[in-house]
């Protein structure tokens, strides 16, 4: 049995970031990784045999992570500005919505071209950058109270973004059906919830899409997702941080004793303090407590064209389409019924999903070989399918199924199969890679397959709050006073934010 200071548990991307602080700080940390890499979620991998092409498999944009987080622990990563912010086709149509990133004339003359109100989109966006400007600074320090961070808010804003169901504001704000779905698409990423949802997870999730940076940009990281958490693993490596992979935590004690697996190897250490970085449902069971997983509500597919895909409006350049965000039958009636028909057991069709073209922005993911001769990584991400849906006896045919939905979604609104643009790995297979929230459980140890670990907290404490410890004022507490959240299970974790691990190592050096 040794002794540690600091065990983290789980490296990923928070758990680095709470290592990097600590180790920086002069405290011994130790984190142990059950996979036989760090990063977790956000990582880059060659995912098709043979080709030379590495994508950000999991998680794959940043835009919660601060930049008092990379200038803090010296990161060296680049993260670069989309052109465009996204195109959305009218289903059955030649026509789309193109909204570009500092072009406001163009994006005026997209709106005018299907009938849509631009001034009422710059309103409501200017709405909800005042509430980023808002909010977003408060993310780094300790937890301010719900009255407290409401007198920063317009009164206006406040109700109809944190109070009241976001479909509400939304179907006020636009008339027209596919801009309100576009608006609401960031209310359901990874959360299975209606436009009107009394229980308010839309808004959470809305919330979190639209503040990131103080401005609620959506920026590539250059090189991929791995480059990322390859700056976070050698800042806390480099600081003193010891880092164990291949070691399969299997206990903890709320005194601080963990014990863990490493080969065939069993190990005990105890430490003053214990991060986690798994999600709760998952450290509970690790206690030895009940705990119940949060369900997950997405497909992700991977692809590798040799092309991007022609479009149904013959005047758009692909690159523009696909230079942002590609939405496919997310309308906002569409994404209703979607809900209804996930709801009801079956998989939504058309099934809405969005799409992102990473070498676009960043062809460094691409050997130069694939570059030159104009392939393309494109990564969807499905919406509305529950992991209700899913089971291990099911996953595999429901795996081909919700492809196959993904796929026809696709070709709905292209003028090409997009099948037909699919390059082939060494083994000649189609360099298509489909994952189930059953496969992310399985393969990243997400329960539920759920992307944030659990249901999105609101980023502030309740009044009636008690914030007596420094791991209650920063939003990482669990009922045992030794160990900490650090993940995307804190209170203000989810998404690649880094907010988890410099919280919990903010209550831990305020503690000390």
């Amino acid at each position: 049995m040794s002794m540690q200071e600091i065990v983290v548990v789980g490296g990923g991307h928070n758990g680095l970031v709470a290592a990097a602080y600590l180790a920086q700080a002069g405290r011994s940390v130790t984190v142990l990784e059950k996979l036989g890499h760090l990063g977790g979620a956000a990582v880059s991998a060659q995912a098709f045999e043979g080709i030379d092409a590495r994508l950000s498999r999991y998680s794959y944009l940043v835009s919660l992570l601060p930049s008092a987080i990379i200038r803090d622990l010296g990161l060296d990563i680049r993260l670069v500005r989309r052109r465009y912010s996204s195109y959305t086709p009218l289903p059955g149509t030649g026509r789309g919505l193109l909204v570009g990133n500092g072009d406001a004339r163009a994006t005026r003359l997209s709106f005018e071209s299907l009938g849509a109100d631009f001034d009422a989109w710059q309103s409501f966006y200017g709405r909800t950058g005042a509430l980023a400007r808002a909010v977003f600074p408060t993310m780094t320090e300790p937890l301010l109270r719900r009255s407290e961070l409401r007198r920063l808010v317009d009164d206006t804003d406040w109700i109809d973004f944190i109070e009241r169901p976001l479909g509400r504001v939304i179907e006020r704000s636009f008339d027209d059906d596919l801009v309100r779905g576009v608006v609401l698409t960031d209310a359901l990423i990874g959360t299975f919830a209606p436009a009107n949802d009394e229980t308010l997870a839309a808004n959470r999730c809305f919330l979190y899409h639209v503040i990131g940076g103080g401005t609620g940009d959506w920026d590539v990281p250059v090189g991929g997702m791995g480059a990322v958490t390859g700056a976070l693993a050698e800042a806390a490596r480099s600081a003193g941080a010891t880092m164990v992979t291949g070691a399969e935590v299997v206990s903890i004690t709320p005194d601080g004793e963990v014990r863990y697996r490493l080969g065939d190897d069993e190990h005990v250490v105890n430490a003053d303090t214990v991060l986690s970085n798994v999600a709760p449902s998952v450290l509970s069971r690790l206690l030895g407590e009940p705990g119940e997983p949060a369900e997950g509500a997405q497909v992700k597919v991977n692809l590798l064209l040799r092309r991007l895909p022609r479009l149904r409006d013959a005047t758009l350049d692909p690159a523009a389409a696909f230079g942002g965000t590609f939405h496919t039958n997310e309308g906002y009636d569409q994404l209703e019924r979607a809900f209804r028909a996930a709801a009801g057991g079956d998989i939504p069709s058309p099934l809405p999903a969005e799409i992102y073209c990473h070498s676009l922005t960043d062809p460094s993911i691409l050997s130069p070989e694939l570059s030159a001769s104009g392939a393309h990584t494109l990564t969807v991400f499905g919406l509305h399918t529950p992991h209700r849906l899913v089971t291990p006896s099911t996953n595999e045919s429901m795996r081909a199924a919700l492809e196959r939905a993904v796929i026809d979604s696709l070709d709905s609104v292209l003028a090409e199969p997009i099948e037909s643009l699919l390059l082939t790995d060494a083994a000649g297979r189609p360099c298509i890679e489909t994952k189930t929230t059953h496969d992310l459980e399985a393969a990243l140890g997400l329960p539920g397959g759920n992307i944030f670990h659990a249901p999105l907290s609101w980023p502030f404490a309740e009044d009636s709050a008690d914030l007596g410890t420094a791991a209650e004022r920063w939003g990482v507490a669990t009922s045992h006073e030794r160990i900490l959240l650090c993940g995307a299970g804190a209170q203000r974790g989810g998404g690649v934010s880094g907010l988890g691990g410099q919280n919990a190592a903010m209550a831990v050096l305020e503690n000390h």
